[in-house]
């Protein structure tokens, strides 16, 4: 779980939750000086994703014992596994049709509200519509167990995170060069992130 979020992060998070790190790194930065340990304190942001990877961690948890409850005992948790892998590679269902409607002015709702505090921020952005989270969410609950799936998606979770200090460090400028190189190389990151669900789905049997 952990390197599927490191991999597909580039081309996901860097994209989705970019802006969100950028604008706030703009504030901390705001009448500040621009000294090196001022911009590496300031991108780190890590009141934001521990907001973040607390709800993927509760996310995770329900998702398992959801899994657990209802599944029928002759279902294989290996097909859910097995379901995420080609859910990302190809993008089967968009994101934004697996929750209910105006949930997206929810999360948008929640995020304004918490914008001067960073650790909420990032809570309120965890329940973003994603595909790459919801794929995720899928390996977790295939655990049937709580405690595994929330340890797999915080897993998950701290995988994304190297991918967003750089961009919240690196700056706008670096941003907009690095997501224009990134997508490049996105159908591959894609594969590769497919792969190593198969895998785990594999090693699960």
């Amino acid at each position: 779980m952990f390197l599927a979020g490191l991999v597909g992060a580039p081309v996901h998070c860097g994209a989705m939750c970019g802006g969100f790190v950028l604008g706030q790194v703009a504030d901390r930065m705001a009448g500040s000086g621009l000294c090196e340990w001022r911009r590496v304190a300031a991108g780190a942001l890590p009141a934001y994703h521990a907001g973040r990877l607390m709800v993927y961690a509760l996310l995770g948890g329900l998702m398992a014992f959801g899994a657990a409850t209802l599944l029928p005992r002759w279902f294989p948790p290996v097909l859910l596994m097995i379901g995420a892998g080609l859910f990302l590679m190809r993008g089967l269902v968009p994101a934004v049709r697996l929750v209910p409607p105006g949930w997206g002015r929810v999360v948008s709702w929640l995020s304004r509200r918490a914008r001067r505090n960073s650790f909420a921020l990032g809570a309120a952005l965890g329940f973003l519509p994603c595909g790459f989270l919801y794929a995720a969410m899928a390996v977790a609950a295939s655990a049937q167990d709580p405690l595994a799936g929330a340890l797999g998606m915080l897993a998950f979770g701290l995988g994304t995170v190297p991918t967003l200090l750089v961009v919240g460090i690196a700056g706008q400028l670096a941003g907009r060069r690095w997501q224009q190189k990134i997508a490049a190389y996105a159908p591959a990151l894609m594969v590769a992130n497919a792969v190593l669900l198969a895998i785990l789905a594999v090693r699960a049997v």
